[in-house]
């Protein structure tokens, strides 16, 4: 990527450098280490507190220093997910980049612009003394996307501002005040493998070539989850034939909707054909049914070698839970305002087999508190049902609007005379750190912002390169714009 071509050069320089650095989730201490040496460098006050966040102070430009101090804060983790064809070690090698028109986009892996385009930004600002602003404190969380570790370890007093503006959001023009919250489901079936009956017929049934997606932000656009894909051709052939579990894989992350899997299973060698013809008869079923969001939807069924298999109960009731329990928008936002917003979802998110245990991950999301509990009870009591041992992660709370925001009116005022046109100020259900950042700081006035993403969580991931200069500039009149104390 030549970065002097891409307007503004001073951000995609750093989001250059920070690509060259792995920072998978729960792995970012080469992130945290380039962090400290680049605050050391430019001779910025560095902290790094317990939980491995890092805060780099700027102090305010002359003529401002009795400006507001302003938090901006990014997450320095990425997810890590690619192409089936593609070689990468994600905790050794750098993202590769290119120019796709006006898309940046990465060689077959995510692109790490959530959230490393938000890092960059921040980066941009402490490197440039030219800017003129207030006092500025640049906040990097760790492990945002995999357990918000970071920020549920942020303690009191490690940031000072009033003021935080989270840049971590996927929409030019769009400026969140509100954010849902989640938890994390894990149902695990332990068992002891054992031979297939004789006569058996071993089948591999591979999908792939869905939309996929983040769970919050495009659980509402209708893409087909993968892992509900497979178990209804599962559920409908183990109703008519003797069906034996092999393996069932699928999905990678907590946070993404599931786009491919592969499944190992057997059956009584004389329905062999059958199950050809029902997969047929199913993969015709499912292109019409997703006609409109879903254009590369391949199923491919071929002979595999025989192995052991689950438990006949087992295999049954993992089949049986995965078709039962709830997947996609629940409910709808009450409020007259809000009706279009998402406010209930659950994403079944991955299936792992190994030799004695199949795993399970769901993730919750909603705006009400209560309407998490009971999504969560729910999808908890499916795989209770079929004899799973089910853990819940702790979860995380919403973020609720602050309906006297100062710095609301800041953005939507400075954005408004750059760009003559008016901004979006909305809730979003995918959940972010603001929602921890409100309980521990609760005077905090908080918006979330960012340059428009598109296929985060995927290797789909593409960043449009001109909302990157329009971010910049009206961060910059934003900073330039914030009150006196």
């Amino acid at each position: 990527m030549n970065t002097q071509e891409l307007k503004p050069s001073c951000v995609f320089e750093q989001f250059a450098a920070i690509n060259k650095i792995p920072r998978p989730s729960k792995h970012e201490d080469k992130m945290m280490e380039f962090l400290v040496d680049f605050g050391k460098k430019h001779g910025l006050e560095t902290e790094v507190d317990k939980t491995g966040n890092v805060i780099i102070r700027k102090k305010a430009s002359k003529g401002y220093e009795n400006r507001e101090t302003v938090v901006l804060q990014s997450h320095m983790d990425m997810v890590c997910d690619k192409l089936v064809d593609v070689d990468i070690d994600f905790f050794n090698d750098p993202i590769e980049t290119y120019v796709d028109g006006e898309w940046l986009r990465a060689k077959g892996t995510t692109l790490g612009a959530d959230d490393g385009i938000g890092c960059a930004m921040e980066l941009a600002v402490l490197a440039d003394d030219t800017l003129e602003h207030g006092p500025v404190e640049c906040v990097f969380t760790r492990d945002e996307e995999t357990g918000l570790t970071g920020a549920f370890g942020l303690e009191v007093g490690f940031m000072t501002g009033n003021y935080l503006i989270n840049l971590d959001s996927e929409d030019e023009g769009q400026f969140f005040i509100s954010c849902a919250g989640g938890m994390t489901t894990q149902a695990q079936f332990t068992f002891d493998r054992e031979e297939a009956p004789a006569g058996y017929f071993f089948m591999r049934l591979s999908l792939k070539g869905l939309h996929g997606g983040h769970s919050g932000d495009d659980i509402n656009k209708k893409y087909a989850n993968g892992i509900k894909l497979l178990t209804r051709f599962l559920y409908k052939e183990q109703a008519a034939h003797d069906l034996r579990l092999v393996s069932f894989n699928s999905g990678r992350m907590h946070n993404a909707i599931p786009r491919d899997g592969v499944v190992v299973f057997a059956v009584p060698a004389n329905c062999k054909e059958a199950i050809r013809a029902d997969l047929n008869v199913f993969a015709a079923e499912v292109e019409d049914e997703y006609h409109i969001t879903e254009h590369d939807i391949h199923f491919h069924l071929e002979t595999a070698e025989a192995a052991k298999v689950l438990p006949k109960q087992v295999g049954r009731n993992l089949i049986l839970a995965l078709q039962a329990v709830d997947n996609g928008v629940l409910a709808m936002c009450q409020d007259q305002e809000l009706a279009w917003m998402v406010e209930t979802s659950s994403n079944v998110a991955s299936v792992v087999t190994t030799d004695n245990n199949v795993t399970v991950v769901a993730s919750q999301r909603s705006n009400v508190k209560s309407n998490l509990e009971n999504m969560g009870n729910t999808v908890k009591a499916a795989f209770q049902l079929a004899g799973a041992e089910v853990t819940q992660g702790d979860a995380y709370p919403a973020w609720k609007m602050n309906p006297n925001s100062k710095l609301t009116d800041i953005v939507v005022k400075t954005y408004k005379e750059l760009f003559n046109k008016e901004p979006k100020v909305i809730g979003i259900h995918a959940g972010l750190e603001c929602g921890l950042f409100s309980e521990k700081y609760p005077h905090l006035d908080m918006i979330s912002m960012g340059p428009t993403l598109r296929g985060v969580h995927s290797p789909d991931e593409r960043l449009l390169i001109p909302t990157v200069q329009m971010v910049w500039d009206h961060l910059l009149a934003i900073l330039k714009d914030m009150p006196e104390k």
